[in-house]
């Protein structure tokens, strides 16, 4: 009876201290997990990233962190672990593959963030979708149409082809075709252009507004207006100044054969 009272203790105190050693190990693990959560959301932070990505990759961190402590834990209590990593590696790739598509998009939308190459209120083309930014989300972005539909774009979309960020830049110049008739005197057709430029205040005086013969088309005689505005100004101006140049022609007997305009876009050089 007494050895197994003796078999029964040493038995207690044996597994007690591996108890005791596994708790220390989880409890000191999960203050050092936390610790570290805390520290990147800190670092990251400090480098303005996204609040959505903070607390995403501190969730991250942390769970990472506090598997690895539980499976310490675990071996100090004298269970095989290798069993429980094999089922833990399956699963993840199992959940990789299933999300593979939202993989991609957190990865493109982390890159977003983090390289900004557009913010909420610029308008931008990209991803099949032209608009407004209205957010940028980690697994998507929100444009708004300019008639004022919403458009949700996957992020891997959007980074996979090119992005026309019309807003990046404080200027563009707005670039307008007006076709004439052969008949017309040349001079007179770029004076009439000019007095329109020189009229709209919102056309920057530097640089210049170019006005040129772009060339001698079919039927008619090709001019190219070349003007800067601020980037806010651009419909406003594009639209403006094609009404005021064909009623300026009317008012000064400049025939146009048909209507032309184009519109291309140009960064600032």
């Amino acid at each position: 009876m007494e050895d197994l009272l003796v078999k029964i203790q040493d038995v207690v105190v044996f597994y007690g201290l591996k108890i005791i050693a596994a708790l220390a190990i989880f409890i000191i693990g999960r203050w050092i997990a936390r610790g570290i959560q805390t520290f990147t959301g800190k670092i990251m932070n400090k480098r303005n990233v996204d609040p959505t990505i903070v607390s995403f990759v501190g969730h991250l961190v942390y769970i990472a962190l506090i598997t690895f402590v539980a499976l310490a834990a675990l071996a100090q209590l004298g269970i095989q672990t290798t069993s429980f990593i094999a089922v833990i590696g399956a699963a993840g790739l199992a959940i990789g593959l299933a999300l593979q598509g939202s993989l991609a998009n957190f990865a493109a939308g982390f890159l977003m963030i983090i390289f900004k190459p557009f913010k909420a209120g610029d308008y931008i083309e990209g991803g099949g979708a032209a608009g407004t930014v209205e957010k940028i989300e980690v697994f998507t972005t929100q444009i708004v149409t300019v008639d004022n539909k919403q458009v949700i774009v996957p992020n891997a979309k959007m980074m996979s082809d090119n992005i026309v960020n019309y807003s990046a830049k404080d200027t563009r110049r707005v670039d307008l075709d007006f076709g004439v008739s052969y008949s017309d005197d040349i001079d007179k057709v770029r004076k009439a252009i000019r007095e329109v430029v020189d009229k709209d205040a919102r056309i920057l005086k530097t640089p210049e507004a170019m006005i040129l013969v772009k060339e001698l088309a079919d039927s008619s005689v090709n001019f190219q207006l070349r003007a800067w505005v601020k980037s806010g100004d651009y419909w406003g101006v594009h639209f403006d100044v094609i009404e005021a140049v064909k009623k300026l022609f009317d008012v000064e007997g400049i025939s146009i054969p048909f209507p032309q305009t184009d519109v291309h876009l140009y960064e600032h050089k």
